[in-house]
């Protein structure tokens, strides 16, 4: 896919997002109108049916004090003399003479009448002393139900009472109205999170696609140059070795002999590292179990790469500390890990300059570092080097080839044994690569 297709799509599903972000946030916007409306309406009906049910509280416990004072041959006239408290109590300052069973009775027997059908208590009160005389709990079941004759109820000896009423199931459903808008809200909002998150994942994946493709064309054309090198050299030596003539001259033949040696050399190293991205795509690194001594490793590798450190006019600096150094693993895998930090050290790094090999011990750790004085890794490349396929631009430096799988292999064989490797560099200074490996037990 194309820089033009992606950046097509990429257009298209943030405008689909988009739309779909705006469209919530109307149709909530929507939502959250009509709730206020509707909520609005709820309290406008819950108010003027709360207010219906008051007055007919009001009118009912008017009418039982009007039977009471009655009953009691009390002429007083008690004007204003139910109060509402708060919204599910009232009080009644009748400040007479009150008997428990005759209060409940007249109550049951006017809200029965008036269709209050709501449980309610009742408290008797003394006026002087503030204090509860009597009190009970009566249900909606038993409302209509007068379980006692009005002539039978005997009054309380003591003048001077006040009594109150509460309706304890009457609580406001306001609360419940408005918390309901919050799961008109939560589902809309999961759903958005949900598209932008598969949104930005996609995004994600595409970029990701788009940057390993990229990385993969660079891999194979670099490789077809690699490879493409060598096997004209030795077809052109090979040509010239079928002459002949060429006999005739043993220090020619030789010469031609040697570019074909060196060329084939070239191509098997090209062939081996493209086998070692073959091992690291079936995930079948497998590593043997031998122990290994490192330092025999270093002075192996430093040994091949003799001709390439003259070319390059570069010096060797062993500095080889360690104790110990025998560490349990494939020889051949870490070899062939310390000959890419090497062959990275003598390509990057500038002639006349020299190449250092360390090694110390961290506790049961073997540290292996490998510095240059070369270009150096830019901040921003250093967290990219070790993924695969990726190569740091060197600038006006041409002449460095690879293919970008030396330190990404390099990182997985230091996995494997169980270790890490660590980079440190400064731009025109140099680079220092430490591979971090487990000492091997000693018996």
């Amino acid at each position: 896919m194309g820089r033009r297709a992606i950046g097509t799509l990429m257009l298209l599903a943030t405008l689909s997002v988009m739309g779909v972000v705006i469209i919530q946030l109307l149709w909530l916007q929507q939502a959250s109108r009509y709730h206020r409306e509707q909520v609005e309406l709820n309290k406008a009906q819950a108010s003027q049916l709360e207010k219906q049910f008051n007055d007919r509280v009001v009118m009912a416990l008017t009418d039982v004090t009007e039977q009471i004072l009655t009953i009691n041959k009390d002429s007083t006239d008690l004007f204003d003399a139910v109060k509402q408290a708060r919204p599910n109590y009232f009080a009644v300052t009748i400040n007479d003479t009150l008997h428990p069973y005759l209060l409940e009775a007249l109550l049951r027997k006017e809200f029965s009448r008036r269709h209050i059908d709501e449980d309610f208590e009742y408290g008797v009160y003394d006026c002087f002393t503030d204090s509860i005389v009597y009190g009970n709990y009566v249900s909606f079941d038993t409302l209509a139900t007068d379980t006692m004759p009005h002539s039978q109820l005997l009054k309380l000896d003591k003048d001077g009472h006040y009594f109150g009423v509460y309706f304890p199931l009457r609580a406001s459903t306001l609360w419940e109205e408005e918390s309901g808008m919050g799961w008109t809200w939560l589902f809309p909002t999961i759903v958005t999170m949900i598209v932008f998150g598969f949104f930005a994942y996609s995004v994600w994946v595409i970029m990701r696609q788009k940057k390993l493709s990229e990385m993969k064309n660079d891999f194979i054309g670099n490789m077809t140059h690699e490879l493409k090198t060598p096997i004209s050299t030795i077809a052109l030596s090979s040509e010239v070795i079928s002459d002949p003539a060429i006999i005739q001259e043993p220090e020619r033949l030789r010469e031609y002999a040697r570019i074909i040696r060196s060329e084939n050399d070239r191509l098997r190293t090209q062939v081996e590292r493209v086998l070692q991205l073959a091992t690291l795509d079936k995930d079948s690194l497998r590593m043997k179990q031998e122990r290994v001594d490192m330092h025999a490793v270093v002075r192996e590798v430093i040994g091949s790469f003799k001709l390439g450190l003259q070319e390059r006019r570069m010096g060797t600096v062993l500095d080889l500390e360690a104790d110990v150094a025998i560490v349990n693993g494939d020889r051949v895998h870490l070899t062939n890990t310390l000959f890419n930090l090497v062959d990275n050290a003598v390509k990057y790094g500038r002639p006349d300059t020299n190449l250092g090999i360390r090694t110390s011990r961290r506790g049961n750790e073997l540290l292996l570092s490998v510095k240059d004085e070369g270009i150096g890794i830019k901040r921003e490349d250093l967290k990219h080097i070790f993924e695969r396929f990726y190569r740091v631009p060197t600038g006006n430096v041409h002449d460095v080839k690879g293919f970008g799988l030396g330190l990404h292999y390099v990182q997985q064989v230091a996995h494997a044994h169980g270790g890490g490797v660590s980079v440190r560099s400064e731009i025109d200074k140099g680079s220092t690569f430490t591979l971090s490996l487990p000492l091997a037990q000693t018996s």
